[in-house]
């Protein structure tokens, strides 16, 4: 084996990674909101923290090279910040949380055709969509782990699908800066205009500032969970991860979130997993796997 595939292995190693941790923050931001946290107080003190931690090893560069390029350090922060979350959070109000998750796994195949439109350098391989075809089936019994009751909620589902959108755009705008910033500076930036942009949100929904909850063991721990772990460290890698594998591929390894939440769900909280949910674990894990397998 070259050095080359190995390094390509690597980064296929610290894409699944990335997608394990995010899985589980699932579980975490529940745990927050059984606390009194609302989802908006979640995204604000888990990027605060997040910015405050990477601002210390970043660049102290400011602002971009162009004003243009600041401009689209704003996309970013609303695209894989603000706006996603938002959107998916609020979704969760309005319809199933099987009905966002599987929604949310469209992913995969709005950044391929977002790419192919804006690039038309990663063009579709039949392998490539079999495996997406595969994988999405599997999701589609994981989240709804052998009950099959499928309760639609038109103004919730198109929430979801905003959110696989802005994070598509997400993976595609951060392609376009990769080239140009580096990792730590390109994340901080995010980070930043994910808190900017969250800001007016915080006029409908006042934010949570009672320091006794905060301060709580199990808050604390959270909290510190994802804001160091889960967004710093995971955002500077899915960085790496897509200017290195690309677009589409990087954004195939989403498909294996929802495995994860099953998984982390059944340990935390107790909950059974059943026949059709493991067949679909592993038709996730088959279909990825032959999805970016080469030829």
């Amino acid at each position: 084996m070259n050095t080359t595939s190995k390094a390509t292995i690597g980064f296929h190693l610290l894409a699944a990674i990335t997608v394990i941790i995010w899985g589980t923050t699932f579980v975490s931001t529940k745990v927050l909101i059984n606390h009194g946290l609302s989802p908006t107080d979640i995204l604000f003190y888990r990027f605060l923290i997040a910015y405050i931690g990477i601002w210390f090893i970043s660049p102290r560069t400011l602002f971009a090279k162009s004003w243009k390029d600041e401009g689209v350090f704003v996309l970013l922060g609303l695209t894989g910040g603000s706006f996603y979350f938002i959107a998916e959070n609020t979704a969760l109000s309005f319809t199933l949380a099987s009905n966002v998750a599987l929604i949310i796994c469209t992913t995969p195949i709005l950044s391929a055709l977002v790419s192919y439109f804006f690039y038309k350098k990663e063009p579709f391989k039949p392998r490539f969509i079999f495996g997406s075809i595969v994988a999405l089936f599997g999701v589609a019994l994981i989240v709804f782990n052998g009950s099959f009751i499928l309760q639609l909620n038109p103004l919730g589902d198109i929430l979801t699908l905003i959110a696989a959108l802005m994070w598509a755009f997400y993976c595609l705008f951060l392609k376009q800066m990769n080239a140009k910033y580096s990792t730590l500076f390109l994340t901080r930036k995010v980070f930043f205009y994910g808190l900017l942009t969250l800001l007016p949100f915080f006029f409908i929904y006042p934010l949570n500032t009672d320091c006794s909850m905060l301060i709580q063991p199990v808050v604390l721990g959270n909290l510190l969970f994802l804001g160091v772990l889960a967004s710093m460290i995971c955002y500077i890698a899915w960085t790496i991860v897509v200017n290195k594998l690309g677009i589409i591929c990087a954004a195939n390894y989403i498909y294996v979130i929802p495995l994860v939440t099953l998984i982390t769900s059944a340990i935390v909280i107790n909950e059974k997993i059943t026949l059709i949910a493991s067949i679909g674990a592993i038709l996730v894990l088959g279909g990825v796997y032959f999805a970016e397998k080469k030829q």
